[in-house]
């Protein structure tokens, strides 16, 4: 199947989706390009789910940088927290930069079915984020209960709680999953903006990347919908959107 077939099938849930392949290569050609850094320079750290999809489809540039720092749980929610973000941002090159890609993932299949991929060796689909189908199967249910979080499950109890707070909003929605996985992005979204605003950085530059990442089937490949790109110039502190790098 060619690019622009796959680019095809994502494109109408995510219209402005890339390949990670390509995304990850209009990010590199910016660092070089506009902060004038090397990959070598610039530590790297991803909050996104630990579902093994998400290691099997990485783009293999990721290796250019230093890391990755692993900041997420499940459905990419940060869950090292503040001190994990400490650490990270200790790591960095002092003339370099940071690097966070951030957001929750979610599945869509060659036939075009959301919230599900064929897996490596596998003939049925499963989902994907499973995390994000399972908290919402419990919502639809009326299984949440408000404020439970438990220590045996404490990121999926997490998630629960976050979908329990806009459940009107996602049973409303055309698509929940969908509406679902927009919301986890937001609350990862801001959560990383807390972590990034407690934390102090001894480098040029916090480079900030928050989107869906959209896993395919083993054929097809893995794909980002960018929805931000945010670059902190740590000497003068003025922060610009450069998402137009990404979406031209």
């Amino acid at each position: 199947m060619k690019k622009r077939e796959k680019l095809e099938i994502i494109r109408k849930y995510y219209p402005n989706a890339l390949t990670t392949i390509d995304f990850m290569n209009k990010i590199i050609d910016y660092v070089e390009e506009k902060l004038d850094l090397e990959p070598a320079k610039i530590m790297f750290a991803d909050s996104i789910c630990s579902d093994d999809v998400n290691s099997i489809q990485y783009p293999v540039r990721t290796n250019e940088f230093l890391g990755p720092f692993k900041m997420g749980g499940l459905n990419g929610f940060p869950f090292t927290g503040l001190t994990g973000m400490q650490a990270f941002a200790s790591h960095v090159p002092d003339e370099g930069a940071v690097f966070i890609y951030y957001g929750p993932h979610i599945g869509v299949s060659k036939e075009g079915v959301i919230g599900e991929i064929n897996r490596f060796g596998q003939n049925k689909p499963s989902g994907c984020c499973g995390a994000a189908n399972g908290a919402l199967h419990k919502l639809i249910d009326n299984a949440i209960e408000p404020g439970h979080i438990t220590e045996i499950d404490y990121q999926m109890n997490s998630i629960e709680q976050i979908l329990f707070k806009q459940k009107e909003r996602i049973l409303n929605a055309k698509i929940p999953l969908y509406e679902a996985t927009e919301i986890i992005y937001d609350a990862i979204d801001n959560r990383i903006e807390e972590l990034v605003a407690a934390t102090t950085y001894n480098c040029k530059y916090i480079v900030l990347v928050g989107g869906i990442l959209i896993n395919s089937d083993s054929d097809i490949g893995s794909f980002s919908s960018t929805k931000k790109f945010d670059v902190i110039d740590l000497k003068t502190g003025i922060r610009e959107n450069v998402l137009a790098a990404i979406n031209h």
